[in-house]
């Protein structure tokens, strides 16, 4: 691999590792975002049941102004229709989730033309150095934060308008953040029965939509493994004052961790393409996460993170490139001795086989030899054939000639 393919992003999953259940083969950009929006089903499906229909309408509004915003610039800037690759649709669900369903719906709308903006000025689907929907999600907390309300499982919200902020409940996040135990025990957490983002509440639905794309290919472990470990093993080597170990577990189940070690870290287009660049990539997003929710810089540390390490990901590549390129062409020069012999045998065999062709062949010789005899014998025998024949017919001729002498 040269440098140059490390600069150009490609944004088809890549097929790495012996395990059998990686298919081999590339898979379409409209191909990869549809597998990314099946594994999403199950987690928006549980959110619904939580927090009712407004989350539709939420993803709804998200999506369709990505999708109209996406069309729009594409014939702006570059002057030809949009390419119907889904990257706009899974950019909208993706802003969608890592807000609360109690969001304001003008908000995703926004959020939805700052995606979309980001990517088409960085040259398209592929070319954006920043994942689109991380980017427009902290645009939209850094200048309307405040009106970011989170509910309760269970509480009716309105399908339009703007929800109550009485209604407001407390998230496990917002308890790690004070330094205390949340109110969720980690069973509620793990399949989700709590208040927060739409796409955060069910840790067991995240991992179960993870696991489908690693199991089809489509994104590879290393990252999201790597990212999850780096938070726990750091929260439980260094938990907080007055909190035992098991903040670790509390620390992985709350906020945005999981989901975006799946699902944002992941991006084709903004993470590493190298075995070492994805793991380093990983423990980045998960050191800098554990930083900023210690630091209070962030409500959570998990998107901002993700965000800054997609600056990474090239040097990163580049990095593992170095590292890793002088013993790749060892080892291939190791290869080209080994096999320096077989050339060599298949002359002698090549030699052997022109010997072969310049001999006659003694049996093929003899043959037509056989064959000329035969022949030459029964032309001697149609020869004779023929004498009898005239003798035969000149014997009644002269049979008259008697009987008139007589």
């Amino acid at each position: 691999m040269k440098i140059n393919k490390l600069l150009k992003r490609d944004i088809t999953p890549v097929r790495r590792g012996s395990n059998s259940a990686f298919l081999s083969g590339s898979c379409s950009v409209a191909g990869i975002m549809l597998h990314v929006i099946a594994a999403l089903i199950p987690v928006i499906v549980w959110a619904v049941y939580l927090f009712g229909f407004r989350v539709l309408m939420v993803i709804a509004v998200s999506v369709a102004s990505a999708v109209a915003s996406d069309a729009l610039l594409t014939l702006m800037i570059y002057k030809k229709p949009l390419i119907g690759d889904l990257a706009a649709v899974v950019s909208g669900v993706m802003l969608a989730l890592t807000l609360p369903a109690a969001t304001p719906l003008w908000i995703p709308a926004v959020g939805g033309l700052v995606a979309m903006a980001i990517k088409q000025l960085a040259g398209g689907t592929g070319n954006n150095f920043l994942n689109p929907a991380l980017f427009a999600r902290t645009v939209i907390m850094l200048i309307f934060g405040k009106m970011m309300i989170y509910t309760a499982p269970g509480v009716s919200l309105p399908l339009f308008s703007n929800v109550d902020p009485q209604l407001s409940a407390g998230t496990a996040m917002a308890a790690l953040n004070a330094g205390k135990f949340p109110n969720e025990s980690v069973f509620e957490l793990l399949y989700g029965k709590c208040a927060g983002n739409i796409g955060e509440i069910s840790a067991l639905l995240i991992l179960l939509g993870g696991a489908f794309l690693i199991l089809r290919g489509i994104i590879s472990y290393k990252i999201p493994l790597s990212f999850a470990f780096t938070v726990m093993a750091i929260t439980y080597l260094f938990p907080r004052i007055d909190i035992d170990s098991s903040y670790a577990i509390y620390s992985i189940l709350s906020g945005g961790v999981l989901f975006a070690a799946f699902f944002m870290a992941t991006d084709h287009a903004t993470s590493p393409c190298t075995t070492l660049g994805q793991v380093l990539y990983g423990v980045g997003c998960g050191g800098l996460t554990v930083l900023f929710r210690y630091t209070g810089v962030f409500y959570d540390g998990a998107y901002p993170a993700v965000l800054i390490m997609n600056e990474l990901a090239r040097p990163l590549d580049l990095l593992a490139f170095s590292l890793n390129g002088p013993g790749k062409k060892k080892k291939k020069a190791k290869k080209q001795k080994e096999k320096e012999p077989e050339p060599a045998e298949t002359v002698e065999n090549g030699q052997e086989t022109a010997e072969n062709a310049e001999k006659p062949d003694e049996t093929s010789a003899e043959e037509p030899k056989e064959i000329k005899e035969e022949t030459e014998e029964t032309a001697t025998d149609v020869t004779e054939a023929e004498e009898i024949t005239e003798e035969t017919e000149e014997k009644p001729e002269n049979k008259p000639d008697d009987g008139e002498g007589a």
